[in-house]
């Protein structure tokens, strides 16, 4: 049986060496059904990338700056994200039902930030929603190394197991809670944990030597934008993240609590979408930012 302490730890990545070529454009999920395949192409672009506008946090943080009004600022932002990761609620009352983008579905039910051990979450919108919300792939929190860890994996098994029946991915979002590491080593293990378990998506945070954790994970990761930053810090985060293997981003705060959201959201797609240098993105922001006002 491993245990943690005589584990070897793991080195041979593998770094700089290619994958095996597949015929689909989303990592690892070449053998997935034709409405697995739909559904990850609606969230992926033809280039295996992604920009997901996250404003979800309402459902733990309530109301967040930059999300008080999401009826007001969220709209405006759609036609440069590729995927929207909301709540149902959130979704039902904010967002035009002629929404042509992906939708990430909040699935789970998770303690709100008053508690301080957060991982007690629970089945929240079951399979049937997510089917009546059309949504593109259902995101599920799971919080490894704490109290609640083996709930947030029953919760992680039951949408995976549902989401195979029914063609609709599932996106392992690797929580990070007061209490837990934000180390390379603890990363490596959550990505890896929540693919094994059967999760077609992983989205966790940006760290050093992220090229080991994308390189040791089967299927795409997209990187937390997690708290703001400078705006030329987070495109350089975005930047780093997708040349180290990242599939693209998963950004909330880093876009709505920028001085311009819209000119943000557009200089972070031509990081990802466009491989524009950092610097390049920053002064399109600027730029960007000016036209806006």
């Amino acid at each position: 049986m491993a245990d943690k302490d005589g584990n070897i730890i793991a080195k041979d990545y593998g770094i700089g060496i290619k994958p095996p070529h597949q015929h689909f454009h989303v990592k690892g999920h070449d053998n997935a059904g034709w409405g697995m395949k739909a559904r990850l192409s609606q969230i992926f672009a033809a280039d295996g990338r992604t920009i997901m506008l996250a404003f979800d946090h309402g459902y733990i943080m309530g109301s967040t700056a930059g999300l008080e009004r999401l009826d007001l600022v969220i709209p405006p932002l759609i036609e440069y994200a590729d995927c929207l990761m909301a709540t149902r609620g959130a979704l039902r009352t904010c967002i035009p039902a002629d929404n042509r983008r992906a939708i990430a579905l909040r699935c789970t039910a998770d303690s709100s930030v008053l508690k301080d051990d957060m991982s007690m979450g629970v089945v929240g919108s079951d399979i049937e929603d997510a089917l009546r919300m059309n949504a593109s792939c259902m995101a599920v929190q799971c919080f490894i190394g704490s109290a609640g860890e083996i709930a947030s994996l029953h919760n992680l098994s039951y949408y995976v197991n549902k989401g195979e029946r029914y063609g609709i991915p599932v996106l392992g979002v690797v929580a990070v809670g007061k209490e837990m590491e934000r180390t390379t080593r603890y990363f490596a293990l959550a990505t890896r944990l929540l693919a094994e378990q059967g999760a077609h998506i992983i989205k966790t945070y940006y760290c050093e030597n992220f090229e080991q954790i994308t390189a040791a994970c089967p299927v795409p990761i997209v990187i937390a934008g997690g708290k703001k930053v400078p705006e030329a810090e987070a495109l350089d985060m975005a930047y780093r993240a997708v040349n180290e293997g990242a599939a693209g981003v998963d950004m909330g705060r880093n876009v709505l609590q920028a001085e311009c959201p819209g000119a943000m959201l557009q200089a972070i797609r031509m990081v990802v979408h466009e491989n524009a240098k950092p610097e390049a993105a920053y002064k399109a922001y600027q730029t960007l930012m000016k036209d806006v006002k």
